[in-house]
């Protein structure tokens, strides 16, 4: 079983910078994919990011490359979402996932692939 909590979340202004933090607890898989969904109020859940276990490989939907960052930090076993340029569509709850790591970063953006979620952090960005 594995734990995830979420937080860093807020209220913040278009153009404004907010991190979100994943803490990770419990027994986790070897080789594994942490990422980052988020669910707009009426909308559908989207991918936006992915990091594999080892930090070497990530992955964006084009909607916010160039603006979101993904990072981890093993020795805490913490997954950060560092996000930029924030635009009132960036408005939605934020969840972190992890899943088994299944040989490509390819597959990050289904949602099946991960096995454990949080329960999100809201962030809002007024305009």
């Amino acid at each position: 079983q594995v734990q995830l909590v979420e937080s860093g979340g807020g209220l913040v202004q278009a153009g404004d910078s907010l991190r979100l933090s994943c803490a990770a607890s419990g027994r986790t898989f070897t080789t594994y994919v942490m990422g980052w969904f988020r669910q707009g109020s009426g909308k559908e859940r989207e991918f936006v990011a992915a990091i594999t276990w080892s930090g070497g490989r990530t992955s964006y939907p084009d909607s916010v490359k160039g603006r979101f960052t993904i990072s981890r930090d093993n020795a805490k076993n913490t997954v950060y979402l560092q996000m930029i340029s924030l635009k009132p569509e960036d408005t939605a709850v934020y969840y972190c996932a992890i899943g088994r790591y299944r040989g490509t970063i390819v597959d990050a953006p289904h949602q099946d692939l991960y096995d454990y979620w949080g329960q999100g952090t809201q962030v809002t960005v007024s305009s």
